[in-house]
């Protein structure tokens, strides 16, 4: 459940808007992003969106649809949805920038980094044969 720790202006209510293709996919990431912490979200199919309501210190509006897209969901991209949207970003990373809260690094950024460090052979490797280390 989201806490009201803060200001009131920075208790967020926004609604996701979906493609209306693949059908579906709205109850679905209601229940995703209701698994967030300190985020509330709720589906609403005859809109085809997920209201939610964050707490701006917590969550941004582009860090929620960035997840969202990441994990294959379909984003409404009409001509009004993308200007409010970028209206919205704006907003919030303004905000946030006023308020000195630094930018969060997401974990999702460093995965293949991470993922390609695991797979490098680490310490004093040395692929040279052992009866060429030795030839004098």
């Amino acid at each position: 459940m989201v806490t009201h720790r803060a200001h009131p202006d920075l208790n967020k209510e926004r609604d996701i808007l979906f493609a209306k293709f693949p059908p579906g996919q709205v109850p679905e990431a209601a229940d995703h992003l209701a698994r967030q912490p300190a985020l509330a979200a709720e589906a609403r199919l005859a809109q085809r969106a997920v209201a939610v309501r964050y707490q701006l210190t917590d969550h941004t509006l582009r860090e929620l649809e960035d997840d969202l897209a990441d994990r294959g969901f379909h984003l409404d991209n009409t001509l009004f949805s993308k200007l409010m949207r970028a209206l919205i970003y704006y907003v919030e990373e303004t905000q946030l920038h006023n308020l000195g809260v630094p930018e969060k690094r997401l974990k999702r950024s460093n995965e293949a980094y991470m993922r390609a460090w695991e797979q490098h052979a680490h310490g004093d490797h040395d692929d040279t044969p052992p009866e060429w280390r030795d030839y004098k």
